[in-house]
């Protein structure tokens, strides 16, 4: 019984160290002053190494976006460019697949309406109708990929 008691009493200590703990580290880390903009390093141009291929030929390099991949995703979502994505442009990306769950458009999507599209698609998927998907089967439900752009036959 002593144990027991003795268990408690030092559980409750240490949560109360770790709260105390956690809310000063809280503290500090919300006052930290923010990071230093990054400058972008000038080139010279002299300084940079000459190379010379010679008589090598090959494909041109690919035309370097002005944009990372990050930005891009970015940008997707934020639809007013004020760089900020609000709550709104973020579900905007996914209202047409809702739409196409919600049954009788009242927007609430209940289960009964995402378990109608489900059994819809499993049973497209069983093309031998004996209720399994074999892994062919299964593999015509994944997504289709999104269609790629024609490279540009500049």
């Amino acid at each position: 019984m002593r144990q027991a008691v003795l268990g408690v009493i030092g559980g409750l200590a240490l949560a109360g160290v770790g709260v105390v703990w956690w809310q000063g580290r809280a503290e500090i880390e919300s006052s930290a002053p923010p990071p230093p903009p990054v400058e972008a390093p000038v080139l010279d141009p002299d300084a940079l190494p000459m190379a010379d291929p010679g008589d090598l030929q090959g494909p041109a390099p690919p035309e370097v976006s002005e944009l990372s991949r990050e930005e891009q995703r970015f940008f997707r979502y934020d639809r007013n460019r004020d760089r900020l994505i609000t709550r709104n442009e973020m579900l905007s990306t996914r209202t047409d697949a809702f739409r196409k769950l919600d049954k009788d458009g009242n927007n609430l999507l209940t289960f009964e309406e995402w378990a109608v599209t489900t059994v819809e698609r499993f049973e497209a998927a069983d093309v031998d109708g004996n209720e399994r998907l074999t892994p062919r089967e299964f593999a015509a439900t994944a997504p289709k990929p999104a269609a790629k752009k024609p490279a540009c036959k500049c």
